[in-house]
């Protein structure tokens, strides 16, 4: 069993072409077996409540449309190889992405996080819907066959801010600054969308419980060991968000 926890942000793009190539490395291996979990970062922690139109976010960030298009360019080529058509001048509104992260801790009890992280990066990117919504995130919940009126209730109660705030407390204290995250059996931390090949070598190296030679002093126990960084332009810290 090899232990997977996925640290990602919901409107993060290198995280949908991440998710894509982790799944062709799990297909790699078709005789291991995967426990895997999807963990919360923001990547706008200070974005209001309500969003913002998506395109005072690009001038804000970028300096304008045209520039932010510069800036994807490369997210669109990668996205291709993967099978995602992006289409990001289509996306109404960025949102704050908490209530997001909410949802897919939910659906981990509900045994169908996959399928709710998938729809999440579908309808974000593919779809114009606006996460921020609590109203839309239920419709996705029943669309992946959660209750509807519990998820409902849970955000009426406002459930769960605490432990997704501390959860990614853990993240960022792990030195972790960028998205996407592959944590591997607690111990190997793998930075941005990394090709298969590179996830299927720390599989094999998790399994043989071997710690990757020439790198330097061990992380303290509670972290994993960095043992690869992608370049950042392939991480969410990059502002292709």
């Amino acid at each position: 069993m090899i232990h997977v926890d996925i640290i990602s942000d919901t409107v993060c793009p290198w995280c949908y072409i991440g998710k894509r190539r982790f799944e062709q490395a799990v297909a790699l291996r078709p005789g291991n077996e995967f426990q895997i979990g999807w963990r919360p970062f923001q990547l706008n922690p200070e974005m209001p409540g309500a969003g913002m139109p998506r395109q005072e976010y690009l001038k804000a960030k970028f300096g304008g449309v045209d520039r932010a298009d510069r800036v994807y360019e490369a997210v669109g080529i990668a996205g291709e190889e993967v099978g995602l058509s992006f289409n990001f001048r289509r996306i109404p509104r960025q949102p704050n992405t908490f209530d997001s992260h909410r949802l897919v801790r939910w659906s981990e009890s509900a045994g169908v996080q996959d399928a709710v992280v998938e729809a999440l990066f579908q309808r974000y990117f593919l779809g114009e819907v606006d996460l921020g919504d609590q109203s839309d995130l239920v419709g996705i919940a029943e669309s992946c066959g959660m209750d509807g009126e519990l998820v409902r209730e849970l955000f009426e109660r406002d459930a769960d801010r605490d432990l997704v705030m501390a959860e990614e407390g853990i993240a960022r204290r792990m030195g972790i600054n960028g998205v996407p995250c592959f944590v591997i059996d607690h111990k190997y931390a793998i930075s941005g969308a990394q090709e298969p090949s590179v996830l299927t070598h720390v599989f094999d190296l998790a399994l043989q419980g071997e710690v990757p030679k020439n790198r330097g002093s061990a992380n303290p126990p509670e972290a994993p060991r960095e043992i690869l960084q992608q370049p950042p332009q392939e991480t969410g810290d990059a502002g292709a968000d």
